[in-house]
């Protein structure tokens, strides 16, 4: 079992950039998928991007593709979300997930969620 709980949220004008962190407990970080995902009020959660286990193979969502870098540091048992370029459709609560079933971006493959974090970009 893993939990995840994600930092870095805040307010930030477009154009701007942030750097979102989830950290997990437990020995077996690196065994897991990894995902970020966002939900904007009255919206259902998004796909935002995976990486596999080691880290060497991630998939965008094309809304993000170019503009977001997922990354994790095994040995820090932490995933990140670089975003830059940020616009006001970027608005969202960011969750991270932790999956044993493939990098993909249907939220149900996904066995455990951290809280949220929110993310604010001012036009």
């Amino acid at each position: 079992q893993v939990q995840l709980v994600e930092f870095g949220g805040g307010l930030v004008q477009a154009g701007g950039s942030l750097r979102l962190s989830c950290a997990a407990s437990g020995r077996t970080f690196s065994s897991y998928v990894m995902g970020w995902f966002r939900q904007a009020p009255r919206n259902e959660r998004e796909f935002v991007a995976s990486i596999n286990w080691s880290g060497d193979s991630t998939y965008y969502a094309d809304s993000v593709k170019g503009r977001f870098t997922i990354s994790r540091d095994n040995a820090k048992n932490t995933l990140y979300l670089r975003m830059k370029s940020l616009t006001p459709e970027d608005t969202a609560v960011y969750y991270c997930a932790a999956g044993l079933r493939g990098a993909t971006s249907i939220p149900n493959q996904y066995d455990y969620w951290g809280q949220g974090t929110q993310v604010t970009v001012s036009s």
